[in-house]
């Protein structure tokens, strides 16, 4: 009898469930629901364009919602009964955190907090932190720099301490009453297994790991006495946090009765410890030893593993090098770009350059072009720069703009620009000895753009493999569902087992085009001239020479197709 898991993934605007069978990774159910509260989801402030917040109410109702259809559609497939469902992972974007009362209950939803922001989640692409960020990396150099050390040298304002710092400081009632901070990625879990309350909560080593500063050479999160420095209110916080994180393998109980109700699933069935979309998006991608997993979507993320027997080098600029952050057993390496799909969606919908420029007859016309025929060279910093400067206030540019530009033209240096920082990316692995053999990418943007596909493959010079699921992230998070079930139940025993099962690549893959290739070998000079020069404090290269650059090669290029 065939068996299946569900993973639950929660992206930036929607919630997105999906029922797999467990044994042939066949995806027989899935259901989308889009957030209801703020902007396509996000609540925001025209006064203050860093603030991103989210109503846990969406969560809670995009759950229930998504699971349910996701259900009624793999209703239709011959064999298929919800009591067959053994097991549930979720994933959420992060770092999420939002201040709960001692009963776990998001502060958002009481009614004095109810329509206040700084209840809500702080959702990861929330920057209103960064002096914050800045004033915690400041301490952790003089004090603590092994804090610093595992998560790239740079703490950032997309994640929890400088967000905690920062509503102490701007909406003290709200932090005064919160009793603590919970990761989303570990809030849903809790409520899917009755275990909300703070005392008994599961926290996530991905979460915890990556954004928080936990790590057990030092005992778990920062100390009370570095957190107290920065601010009393953060060290009360610290006391309720837990000494132990916990990996994607491990559960945090069972399925309640109530939302085994609400549901229609199997009350105790194992839920998994959560984790972050794109450690779960890089599992159910087959991530291994070797394999750089890029998840691209409105932002990025680049996702390796190591053997933890192994002695890893501390790789400035990283989102962190944790333990068992993707897989057990394996370091969990995280890097990514802070806006990817944003960054065409704004020149589409915002900028609207009209004349039909939808993404499709943008993409048409612009891969028409060749590489460095637009004479343009542009920067994906829209939303800063997560990897490898971890820094929020840097902002997007385009050179070389001229009276002829086109829409077209520009787009195509847009992708283009998010083909160099990836490559930034590449190269940081790989300058410090983690070796890249494989790249696979993962997310809607893979599937749909092979325009997209084959100019990061002619960028990085290195074929690009995609991941045959469209859903990567909920499948690695129904991965880690059926793990958690255990071989007893028909699920799998290891995350190996369940890769073998459960995963696989699509059949064509994007080979680098030699001529393409070495046009784009000197473009990404100068994009490195420019990164370096405006990105860096160190005293770079004079880029006076990079706009008629960009004209030489824009003429030698000239009408003729590469």
């Amino acid at each position: 009898m065939d068996k299946y898991s569900i993973g639950v993934d929660y992206g930036t605007n929607s919630v997105r469930a999906l029922v797999v069978n467990v044994l042939t990774g066949e995806e027989v159910g899935a259901c989308v629901w889009d957030y209801r509260h703020g902007r396509q989801g996000i609540v925001l402030d025209s006064r203050n364009p860093n603030l991103a917040r989210q109503h846990p109410q969406d969560y809670l109702d995009g759950l229930e919602a998504s699971v349910r259809g996701a259900l009624k559609q793999a209703a239709q497939t011959r064999g298929f009964s919800s009591k067959n469902v053994i097991g549930v992972g979720v994933d959420t974007t992060g770092s999420t955190p939002m201040p709960v009362d001692a009963s776990g209950i998001p502060l958002a939803l009481t009614k004095r907090f109810a329509r206040n922001p700084a209840a809500m989640a702080w959702l990861w692409k929330d920057h209103t932190s960064h002096g914050e960020a800045a004033e915690i990396t400041a301490l952790a150099k003089t004090t603590k720099p092994e804090y610093l050390a595992k998560c790239g040298g740079v703490y950032s304002s997309e994640w929890f301490w400088s967000k905690l710092l920062h509503c102490r400081r701007t909406a003290p009632a709200v932090f005064d009453a919160a009793y603590t901070w919970v990761e989303l990625s570990d809030w849903i879990p809790a409520v899917l297994s009755a275990t909300t309350d703070p005392r008994i909560l599961k926290r996530g080593i991905c979460a915890a790991g990556h954004k928080a500063m936990f790590n057990p050479a030092w005992g778990g999160y920062p100390d009370v006495a570095f957190l107290k420095r920065l601010d009393p209110g953060l060290a009360r916080v610290r006391t309720t946090l837990p000494g132990r994180a916990y990996h994607v393998g491990d559960s945090v109980g069972g399925l309640a009765d109530e939302w085994a109700d609400r549901l229609g699933l199997p009350t105790g069935i194992p839920i998994a410890v959560g984790a972050f979309d794109a450690h779960l998006g890089a599992i159910g991608a087959g991530i291994m030893p070797g394999a750089l997993v890029n998840i691209i979507g409105t932002s990025s993320c680049d996702i390796a593993v190591a053997p933890m027997k192994r002695k890893l080098k501390d790789i400035p600029g990283l989102c962190g090098i944790v333990p068992e952050s993707v897989l057990p057993g394996y370091y969990g390496l995280e890097a990514g770009q802070s806006a990817v799909g944003d960054i065409f969606n704004w020149f589409v919908t915002v900028l609207q350059p009209g004349n039909g420029a939808t993404h499709v007859e943008l993409t048409r016309k612009a891969e028409m072009l060749a590489p460095g025929q637009s004479g343009l060279l542009a920067l994906d910093w829209h939303n800063g720069n997560r990897t490898v400067l971890v820094d929020q206030r840097l902002t997007g540019m385009i050179m070389g703009l001229t009276l002829h530009s086109t829409p077209a033209e520009i787009y195509r240096a847009l992708v283009e620009a998010t083909a160099f920082g990836a490559r930034v990316i590449v190269e940081r692995f790989e300058a410090y000895d983690v070796e890249i053999n494989r790249v696979i990418m993962c997310g809607g943007i893979s599937q749909k753009s092979p325009m997209i596909m084959q100019i990061y493959a002619d960028v990085l010079n290195r074929p690009i493999e995609i991941s045959s699921s469209t859903q990567t992230c909920a499948l690695g998070a129904a991965m880690a569902g059926a793990v958690v079930a255990g071989a007893r139940a028909g699920g799998h025993a290891s995350f190996g087992q369940a890769s073998k099962a459960m995963t696989g690549m699509l059949p064509k893959r994007f080979r680098p085009d030699r001529r393409r290739a070495a046009v784009y070998e000197r473009l990404y000079g100068l994009y490195k001239c420019m990164h370096d020069t405006l990105g860096t404090k160190t005293q770079g290269e004079n880029p006076q020479h990079v706009m008629k650059a960009l004209l030489e090669i824009r003429d030698r290029v000239g009408g003729h197709s590469l």
